[in-house]
């Protein structure tokens, strides 16, 4: 069994169109693309990953009432500061980035991962 050296990884470059694509079916399809787990040669403590840029960030489509009920919270830390955001008024990139980022693994290549993902 060969092992994947760092000069054998090939990052590639992907372009998906949102639209029309329900939001979780879209962030799964990105997460795998940037981790690189459909590739040949992955290793799970290398970046094997992709480039990933998206179009169309702003027709992805939310099943149910999610645009209405779906709250995002973030907390400081500090008393009272708790807050929280609609997904309705929130820009349609960071719901994307958002989702495909709940998706990635916790550990440290997260954040390398996630700098690959633009949009359009």
């Amino acid at each position: 069994m060969k092992t994947t050296k760092l000069a054998d990884i090939k990052h590639d470059s992907h372009e998906i169109d949102a639209k029309g694509v329900v939001l979780g079916q879209l962030a799964t399809q990105v997460a795998t693309l940037l981790v690189g787990k459909a590739k040949t040669y992955f290793t799970r403590h290398l970046d094997c990953g992709d480039f990933v840029t998206i179009k169309n960030a702003k027709l992805v489509k939310v099943t149910g009432k999610k645009t209405e009920k779906k709250i995002y919270t973030r907390y400081s830390g500090y008393s009272g500061g708790i807050r929280r955001t609609a997904l309705k008024n929130m820009v349609p990139d960071e719901v994307v980035r958002h989702a495909v980022s709940g998706m990635l693994p916790n550990n440290k290549l997260r954040s390398i991962w996630i700098a690959r993902l633009k949009f359009i």
